[in-house]
């Protein structure tokens, strides 16, 4: 089947406030804490370029990647020439990594931050290279003084590594009287005092974040990058879908992968279901119709290797 898919059409740009905007696509699996390797006391040399090519070798398998391929090499090329002028004697420009991801859900915002991590701990940025997610509930207690605690709890969990909240907009949603303005004035604070020791990820909705920012409008210009994950078009939905259906070693029929496409297209030129969630989506089609390709061929009793591993358009559970 054909494999290839549309790059993304957004460039990069450089706003006059030294803002990086970057979009880009990816799939992802949602997990509370991942922890990308043992936090490394003694820091290693970079040898030839290794910490780029390890972070390339494991895109190289993703859908939609080719505008965040370059963004993570500028980002590596900035950091490993800054260290050679350090070795050189010469200025070395210091800058915060915090980030903002604006994306709908299924985008591949939690994988890009755990890849960042890693990258960040190879190019010894960060400590350990962990990702700590969370989300309001981790953050906003229930009086007052319980908010800025647990705030720093988390904090001090992800130092060395990323601290990614999910949602990061509902921090503002119940005004100046709500907590979640303390856990902002705390996170805030933290990025001033241990600025380099952790990197802060706020991700959430498009529109959603842009009213936050607009609600605090000292926030942006902490976060020098900026990412939007736009939703995936058709053809990279069925990339998705072949990537997934390669990997469980399953196959469509031709029928099967006609259907399915037209449902994609009809998705997104015709409606916008509740639960759309891009790459997760397309994992739930896929999860409900092997599960009736199982009962179908159970009840057939029919257990060729051919049989087992092709899906049929009367399987596809839309």
């Amino acid at each position: 089947m054909k494999r290839e898919v549309n790059s993304v059409e957004q460039p990069i740009t450089l706003k006059n406030n030294g803002q990086i905007n970057i979009v880009l696509n990816n799939e992802t699996k949602k997990e509370r804490v991942y922890t990308t390797s043992i936090p490394r006391p003694v820091k290693r040399p970079i040898v030839n370029h290794e910490p780029l090519l390890e972070i390339e070798r494991e895109m190289s398998g993703l859908v939609g990647m080719d505008e965040l391929k370059k963004m993570i090499k500028e980002i590596y090329a900035w950091l490993y020439i800054n260290k050679k002028r350090e070795e050189s004697g010469l200025k070395a420009e210091k800058q915060a990594m915090h980030m903002m991801f604006k994306g709908n859900p299924g985008t591949g915002k939690t994988t890009v931050a755990r890849l960042l991590g890693k990258l960040f701990l190879n190019m010894n940025v960060l400590s350990k290279g962990h990702l700590i997610e969370a989300e309001r509930a981790d953050l906003v207690g229930e009086y007052i003084g319980h908010t800025a605690q647990k705030t720093r709890d988390l904090v001090k969990k992800a130092l060395g590594g990323i601290l990614f909240i999910d949602e990061a907009y509902s921090l503002a949603r119940g005004g100046e009287k709500d907590f979640g303005k303390e856990a902002i004035d705390t996170l805030v604070k933290h990025m001033e005092d241990a600025n380099d020791k952790f990197v802060l990820i706020l991700a959430g909705y498009p529109r959603e974040m842009e009213n936050f920012l607009s609600l605090n409008p000292g926030l942006r210009s902490r976060f020098p990058f900026i990412f939007d994950f736009p939703d995936y078009d058709v053809n990279e939905l069925m990339d998705i879908a072949d990537r997934m259906m390669d990997d469980r070693q399953y196959q469509f029929s031709g029928d099967a992968y006609k259907k399915l496409k037209e449902h994609f297209m009809d998705v997104k030129y015709n409606q916008t279901p509740l639960d759309f969630s891009n790459g997760r989506y397309v994992r739930n089609i896929l999860e409900r119709s092997i599960r009736a390709q199982s009962m179908r061929l159970l009840e057939e009793a029919n257990y060729g290797k051919e049989q087992l591993i092709t899906l049929k358009s009367s399987d596809i559970r839309l």
